[in-house]
């Protein structure tokens, strides 16, 4: 219960000014982007398989297997991990498109990766300067975002019909 009034707090702000607070405390960088961008997605994630978890303690094959003496761990690991497993991939690959536009717009906005290192938003922001003159130097990597991100929607869409029993039979 601590842990989820810990992730309550931190889902009280929005993911990318949490991000954004917890990058420019810790700097710019790419390992610093990383540890903000999963800090403010943490969350969500512990909020989901919160869920799951209590959802799928309640089923039957779990009351049968404590009536068989089996111990938590063997519980956890046996039943509960590989049936809350297939959601949380679902839930991963849907958020990467999240992530995505978020470490751009970190970046875009000075905070993200620093120059030896590649980063899309940072490049919108270069090509921001040229706007007028070569559109493309902004276009290009904001449709490259674009495309990248809806990929992964796609994908993350793809994976939660082939993995949700309750779609099967339905497509």
């Amino acid at each position: 219960m601590i842990i989820m009034r810990a992730m309550d707090a931190l889902m009280s702000f929005p993911m990318i000014l949490l991000a954004l607070v917890v990058a420019s405390v810790l700097g710019g960088g790419i390992q610093n982007v990383i540890i903000a961008l999963s800090i403010a997605i943490t969350p969500a994630y512990a909020r989901v398989i919160h869920g799951l978890t209590l959802s799928i303690r309640e089923n039957d094959y779990i009351l049968a297997q404590r009536a068989m003496g089996a111990s938590n761990i063997r519980t956890m690991l046996g039943h509960i991990l590989p049936n809350a497993l297939p959601p949380m991939i679902v839930q991963i690959t849907l958020q990467l498109g999240a992530l995505i536009l978020a470490e751009a717009g970190l970046s875009f906005l000075g905070i993200g990766i620093k120059p030896p290192g590649a980063a899309w938003g940072s490049m919108v922001n270069d090509g921001y300067k040229y706007l007028l003159n070569n559109p493309l130097l902004s276009f290009a990597p904001g449709l490259a975002i674009m495309l990248v991100v809806f990929a992964f929607n796609m994908v993350g869409d793809g994976l939660r019909d082939a993995l949700d029993p309750r779609l099967r039979g339905l497509l």
